[in-house]
């Protein structure tokens, strides 16, 4: 069978040697006689798993030792509601509105405004302009927050930053869903980092947080299932873990290995999105919206300006092994989600495709 070219925003592509791996364990993990899905979370063998799963992070990351690693579930929107709990402390919170998610963050720190007497700040914001730039965010900000949020890719709009602000006694809260692992960061420059693992990490149904120890617990009264403390107290064992995307993350993280790191992993991103932008930037009829110092190396959106042309050219990547090509509701036209596992002959091909589309539609 022929491996689609998958350019899904998420759950996206994986590499073809994780789903091998996967796939040769799927029924006996290590002569245990069971499926990872079948393991105790209890289990040595599943001790084994997320022990290594933590410790491939770190590596790859380069993570202090003052800062927890949390293997979670409900997603990035859940992790929305539950930092607010979390890292409140004066009640005085900073949001960056750059993207569809970041104003999702935003949302869910306004829903809990009056339960917890917020004071909920917009400091930069590219609304108005639909999100198709990154905004300008503040040179200082007061020390009086309890954070300030950012989504450092979005992967709706297609922009990314290239750095990160230091705010000097402020922590800075990332939503890394669709470019953590994708290139080397500094941790110690936020507070607190987390992702859903289905664009560059794993699967769908885990989420990832590194927090900094400092700002754990500084919320005691939270329910106990809702506080961060409670899963860096018991590595992610408090309660039954989602045992099987954690297990694919620790694979995913050893093919990070395998590649020579996120050094190396970035080299192989910035040059496969550089030939469709190269392309985008000399065509006369297929364009990128987005600014070109906020272009994201992940997600790339672009049309010709025509619904009906756009259309046309989706069907014939269909035909090529093209999948999930067409933009999201909110921007249209078409959006390449080029993850780490994504082959640059897939993009050499779309490439090709768009030449000739262009030549016959010109």
């Amino acid at each position: 069978m022929t491996r689609a070219y998958n350019l899904s925003a998420g759950p996206a592509i994986l590499p073809i040697e994780v789903l091998e791996k996967a796939q040769a364990e799927m029924l006996n993990y290590k002569g245990s006689g069971m499926s990872v899905m079948e393991l105790s979370h209890r289990s040595q063998y599943f001790e084994e798993i997320i022990e290594a799963a933590e410790a491939n992070l770190r590596q790859l990351l380069d993570i202090p030792s003052n800062y927890k690693i949390l293997f979670l579930q409900g997603g990035a929107s859940m992790a929305f509601t539950t930092l607010v709990m979390n890292l409140r402390k004066t009640g005085k919170v900073a949001y960056d509105e750059g993207g569809n998610f970041g104003k999702k963050a935003l949302e869910a720190a306004l829903e809990l405004k009056e339960a917890y007497d917020l004071q909920v700040d917009v400091v930069a914001s590219s609304a108005y302009a639909n999100y198709i730039h990154l905004p300008e965010l503040p040179e200082e900000l007061s020390e009086d927050y309890d954070y300030l949020h950012i989504c450092s890719n979005n992967t709706i709009e297609g922009t990314q930053y290239r750095e990160f602000p230091n705010y000097e006694g402020v922590p800075l809260v990332a939503d890394m869903s669709s470019d953590l692992l994708s290139k080397p960061i500094d941790v110690r420059q936020f507070g607190m980092i987390y992702a859903g693992a289905q664009k560059n990490s794993g699967i769908a149904g885990l989420t990832l947080v590194i927090i900094r120890e400092d700002l754990l617990n500084l919320n005691a009264d939270l329910p106990v299932i809702f506080n961060y403390n409670t899963y860096a107290k018991a590595n992610s064992l408090y309660n039954t873990p989602s045992t099987y995307p954690i297990y694919i993350h620790k694979l995913v993280t050893d093919w990070l290995i395998e590649q020579g790191g996120l050094e190396a992993v970035n080299q192989k991103n910035i040059e496969k999105a550089q030939i469709l932008y190269d392309y985008l930037d000399e065509s006369e009829l297929f364009k990128s919206p987005v600014k070109k110092e906020d272009r994201s190396v992940m997600n790339v959106p672009f049309m010709t300006g025509d619904v009906d042309l756009d259309a046309k050219f989706i069907a014939l990547t269909e035909e090529h092994g093209f999948r999930n090509l067409k933009g999201h509701r909110s921007v249209g036209g078409m959006r390449a989600s080029i993850y780490n596992a994504f082959p640059r002959k897939g993009l050499e091909h779309l490439v090709e495709l768009m030449k000739k589309f262009e030549k016959e539609h010109q």
